[in-house]
């Protein structure tokens, strides 16, 4: 049966309790092929309008627009895929202006174009026109996560984005990760990566992406972070105020000072830890706040502060067990039965840094 929690009103300071929710812990990723899109426009080209002016064509264009336009540099019209290109400062000189063509689609190209300026003139100067474009879109799944590549013409830095993904993932440039996601298991199709180069050129695809996941936590649920040894999370001689010392010590259900709530971070897959003894949620939540505090002189003791929504609050769960504070990027790490638990670079070598949360049900009796 599980530990209820007593009443519907908590202790001075203490935060509403989440609705349970099952949340997952991702081990690994992998994707099939990417289903690449194909630019829509084509004959793109750039030549001197009137005297002062650039006229932009080219067919199967939706919009154009400057890429980093100089001062009085400007875009205007799409009339079957024609535009102009105006200035409208006084001066002389020239330089490059690099225009985008997107299709329907949201794909782009971009042409290069070097020009010649005088007061409120625009012309096409020397040099040809160059079109940028990306092509050979692709995956590589390696170690469970998903790296994106692909080519440019003009040979840019590339930048990656992915959207439609399942809830519990985020985007990443360009590799896309387990690492820290909450998303269920299963195949998910359909989902988008978009690559961008510097000056615009965006070639768009779509793949199939697999979740695999190690097991659930459901957010909510009173219990303890428990590693090999049987110590979990205590709060020190149930001392129910900021400041109390988190010490390693056997998580049982007899003892409240191992009761905790397990929270949802606001960083996708971090969690947070509420001390709760015997179930009643108290607002003050396990934190590593780098010192600063009397009663935590050294640096990176856990301690316990008033629940907020800070990143020192904040733990991700690591593929190997291990936790991750968020604001520090350093491990939880235990130092004997009794003993401060403390931030470190490494985890222990012995294992004690590997934790499991167990629900209180599964605590000793």
């Amino acid at each position: 049966m599980a530990i209820p929690l007593l009443g519907s009103a908590l202790a001075v300071g203490a935060t509403a309790l989440p609705a349970q929710a099952t949340t997952w812990t991702d081990t690994a990723l992998s994707a099939g092929a990417v289903t690449a899109d194909t630019f829509g426009g084509s004959a793109l080209t750039a030549a001197n309008g009137t005297a002062t002016d650039i006229t932009l064509s080219g067919t199967g264009v939706s919009a154009w627009s400057i890429e980093n336009a100089p001062p009085g540099i400007s875009v205007s019209g799409t009339v079957s895929g024609t535009a102009t290109i105006s200035n409208s400062v006084a001066g002389s000189g020239g330089g490059t202006v690099v225009v985008d063509a997107t299709d329907s689609a949201g794909n782009a190209e971009a042409l290069q174009i070097p020009v010649t300026l005088a007061d409120s003139s625009i012309q096409i100067g020397i040099g040809p026109v160059v079109t940028d474009s990306l092509s050979t879109l692709a995956e590589a799944t390696t170690g469970g996560t998903v790296t994106f590549s692909a080519t440019s013409s003009a040979s840019n830095a590339i930048a990656y984005a992915e959207s439609s993904l399942p809830t519990g993932l985020v985007s990443g440039n360009p590799t896309l990760t387990y690492v820290g996601g909450t998303a269920a298991p299963g195949t998910y199709p359909g989902v988008d990566v978009t690559a961008t180069d510097v000056h615009g050129a965006v070639l768009k695809g779509t793949f199939t992406l697999t979740v695999d996941t190690g097991g659930v936590v459901t957010i909510g649920t009173a219990g303890d972070e428990v590693n090999q040894f049987g110590n979990g999370f205590d709060v020190y001689q149930q001392h129910q105020a900021p400041g109390a010392i988190i010490a390693g010590w056997p998580a049982t259900q007899p003892d409240p000072a191992t009761h905790f709530l397990i929270l949802a971070g606001t960083h996708s897959g971090a969690v947070k830890f509420q001390y709760a003894p015997n179930g009643k949620g108290t607002g003050l939540c396990i934190s590593d706040p780098r010192g600063g505090w009397a009663s935590d002189p050294l640096p990176d003791g856990l301690i316990l502060a008033w629940c907020n929504t800070g990143a020192f609050q904040q733990f991700v769960p690591q593929l190997n067990g291990t936790l991750k504070n968020l604001a520090t990027g350093l491990y939880v790490n235990p130092a004997g039965k009794g003993a401060q638990l403390r931030g470190g670079f490494t985890p222990t070598t012995w294992g004690g840094s590997v934790y499991t949360w167990t629900e209180y049900d599964s605590l000793p009796v």
